[in-house]
């Protein structure tokens, strides 16, 4: 069971800042989650199979394909700021 201490540690965890009749609304909401999941333990999953996905699904990426390279000026068309043939970023300390 989730208490209201557990639920402010969280909300500390994430610097949330709670007030008390939201405080006592997730912790009810925690709670009957909680509670759902004590309901799926009572099922016999004994003939099911573990899954990683719920659907049956592959590799859906696209293949890797070479094309023709874009021209400089074509790249760097959208750059907000640029040196000659390169992009100019703020320098990161």
């Amino acid at each position: 069971m989730i208490s209201e201490k557990d639920v402010d540690y969280v909300a500390l965890l994430g610097r949330l800042k709670l007030t008390d009749e939201e405080r006592k609304l997730y912790t009810g909401q925690l709670n009957n989650i909680l509670e759902h999941f004590d309901r799926l333990k009572e099922l016999d999953t004994a003939e099911v199979p573990p899954t990683a996905h719920v659907l049956p699904l592959k590799n859906v990426f696209r293949a890797d394909r070479t094309g023709p390279d874009l021209a400089p000026e074509q790249v760097l068309a959208g750059a907000p700021d640029r040196d000659g043939r390169y992009f100019k970023v703020p320098r990161i300390v």
